[in-house]
């Protein structure tokens, strides 16, 4: 079945092991934003634990912009703050050096819209991962749609996945602060190279 979900700025493992569990992903792009949810936001593993990285965004019709609408701003160098954290954090990992020309560009070019640079980035991960999922986007917005998996849910930051276990991997900094699960689909990548899909595919069923 394919899964609709919510758009998602270097989505966490758990929404990329839903997306390689389903036969097509669906994005949605005509529900209302809002804030506190990894449509803009996502967690890497820094040298001082757990670190958001967040993308900040202009409302054009205030409260009441559609996902499809936002803007990104580019007030602040948001960019480079992105990727020399990206950098700090996973320089030392096994894998960084093999795949950061697959992301560093998006920190050089202009997206004006977030639903774009998010799905460009979706592309670029489902093929490090081996993946030729086929993604599209909503034309209008379904409260309750009858044939598609609605995960549009795992989209919160603050879901809470405390009965679910993720199989531990190596982090750089698991001395310092231990092991932390679910954070953005890089830090896998990052850090398991090759066998990130095979990490991502067997807890696919999790999600769905």
């Amino acid at each position: 079945m394919s899964i609709l979900l919510s758009t998602s700025y270097l989505p966490p493992i758990s929404i990329i092991s839903a997306c390689l569990g389903s036969e097509k992903v669906i994005i949605e792009g005509f529900e209302t934003y809002t804030k506190q949810t990894c449509r803009n936001h996502c967690v890497i593993y820094g040298p001082n634990g757990p670190q958001i990285l967040s993308i900040p965004v202009y409302k054009v019709y205030g409260n009441h912009t559609m996902v499809k609408d936002i803007q990104i701003s580019y007030t602040n160098p948001w960019q480079k703050i992105h990727w020399r954290s990206i950098e700090t954090a996973y320089n030392n990992s096994p894998f960084f050096l093999y795949y950061r020309d697959h992301f560093e560009p998006f920190y050089r070019k202009r997206f004006d819209l977030l639903l774009e640079l998010n799905t460009e980035l979706l592309k670029v991960i489902f093929k490090i991962l081996g993946s030729e999922k086929e993604i599209e986007l909503t034309d209008h917005y379904s409260k309750q749609p009858n044939d598609l998996l609605d995960k549009r849910n795992l989209v919160r930051r603050k879901m809470d996945f405390s009965k679910i276990s993720f199989p531990e991997y190596q982090q750089p900094f698991i001395p310092k602060f231990g092991f932390l699960p679910n954070l953005s689909v890089i830090d896998l990548i990052f850090n398991l190279g090759p066998e990130a899909s095979d990490y991502i595919r067997a807890s696919a069923a999790t999600f769905l």
